[in-house]
């Protein structure tokens, strides 16, 4: 449609034209005496014209020959440009490709450009950001072929130009990938340093806390490293399984950094609410605190909320789980006080009430029953759940306790047999 109308428009002008020159009968005449010369105005006209477009043309001519400098300029800065973004796509690429030597040379390339670059006094205006990005390539290349010291100087003269004002953004990349180093040498404290050198933007993003992770576990600092886990858990970092596989471990390995009941108490009240129900971090640290002869109904207490999920949802703690919690019960039992263990005769009955069945629940209770010296009813309750215990430590501790009952009554023969299926369960 556009050409159609252009065609209509200089069919147009032309017919003008001829109408205007067809019939044109004008002159003009110049005098120039003695001379006159008498010209016709479509002539002129003409004339006119040609002499416009010669000096167009002209000026044209003249301002291309006057940009030749400028444009072989801006055609070398190009070409120079080009060969450095080459040599840097080169050395990303060897790198991803495991092709260490010939990335390093690459980033080499890169950095040898730039300077001849600089030197004719055609700098780029990106030069900061992109020498300290081939000095990074080059330090990653050097890390990998174990050569420390190119790798050490091409660290710090990326670490330099990141200081630049143009290229203050690289900093904190530089920062992570020497804290990724340091992790990897196993110097876990200047990898702490690193990261602590961060800005505070820089430090809490993803890639900067899973290596605050690596890095506390390898100093052997749980505490940092649970802290740390939790933000990562906050950020979806990890899977829902893999978070509380990794808080429980974490938090474990805090537990066991306790050398002292007052630093026990510590521990466990920096412990969040969800790490606390935990049955395994509730177990452990129960059995530390018992361990390091602590407050006994303190620890016992630490364990009521595994012990009230166990009795109404069972099927949520596993069997192992499940007798983990009686023998640390039974522990704590043979070192608590009789007012101490009253309450947890009351809790122990009622469960055992509502799941008659239960053999483990069966077990504990004749436990408590023999702490408490209910002689009869614990002998009752440890021969009915004996037969149908699955596991073979619980089985041992109902004979044990069996034979124990015999010694009371003075039933040799019965304390014997108890004694001889005790150690028979152990044999096997």
């Amino acid at each position: 449609m556009r050409a159609a109308l252009w065609f209509l428009g200089l069919f147009g002008v032309a017919a003008a034209i001829a109408l205007f020159a067809g019939n044109n009968q004008g002159t003009i005449t110049l005098f120039w005496p003695p001379y006159r010369v008498d010209l016709s105005l479509n002539l002129v006209l003409l004339l006119l014209a040609l002499l416009f477009f010669l000096l167009h043309v002209a000026l044209r001519t003249l301002t291309a020959l006057f940009a030749m400098p400028a444009l072989a300029r801006r055609w070398r800065i190009q070409h120079q440009e080009r060969s450095i973004h080459l040599a840097l796509i080169d050395a990303l690429s060897h790198l991803i490709a495991g092709r260490f030597v010939r990335s390093r040379k690459a980033a080499e390339a890169v950095l040898a450009r730039d300077t001849v670059m600089a030197g004719g006094g055609e700098p780029l205006a990106y030069s900061g950001r992109l020498r300290a990005l081939a000095h990074l390539l080059a330090a990653e290349s050097a890390q990998v072929l174990q050569d420390r010291a190119a790798r050490e100087d091409h660290f710090r003269d990326a670490l330099e130009q990141s200081a630049r004002r143009d290229a203050q953004e690289m900093r904190d990349g530089v920062q992570l990938r020497a804290a990724h180093w340091a992790i990897e040498d196993h110097d876990a404290t200047g990898a702490l340093v690193w990261l602590d050198d961060l800005s505070q933007g820089a430090s809490r993003r993803t890639i900067a806390l899973r290596l605050r992770l690596k890095a506390a576990r390898l100093a052997r600092q749980p505490k940092l490293a649970l802290e740390t886990a939790r933000l990562l858990a906050k950020h979806r970092a990890f899977s829902e399984v893999a978070a509380q596989g990794l808080l429980r471990a974490l938090a474990l390995e805090f537990v066991a950094t306790a050398y002292d009941r007052d630093q026990m108490q510590v521990v466990w009240h920096e412990l969040d609410a969800a790490e606390r129900t935990t049955p395994e971090v509730a177990i452990e640290a129960c059995r530390r605190m018992l361990q390091l002869d602590g407050d006994v109904e303190a620890a016992l207490g630490w364990l009521l909320p595994v012990w009230q999920r166990m009795v109404s949802k069972p099927d949520e703690l596993t069997e192992l789980q499940r007798v983990q919690l009686i023998r640390i019960l039974e522990t704590g039992f043979a070192l608590a006080s009789v007012e101490q263990q009253a309450p947890w005769l009351t809790r122990i009955e009622q469960a055992q009430m509502a799941s008659p069945g239960d053999a483990i629940l069966q077990y504990l209770a004749g436990t408590i029953c023999l702490r408490l010296q209910l002689w009869g009813k614990a002998q009752q309750l440890l021969k009915q759940s004996q037969p149908r215990l699955q596991n073979a430590a619980l089985q041992r501790s109902a004979w044990a306790a069996l034979a124990e009952l015999a010694e009371q009554r003075a039933d040799l023969v019965g304390a014997t047999q108890a004694w001889k299926n005790a150690a028979k369960v152990a044999v096997s």
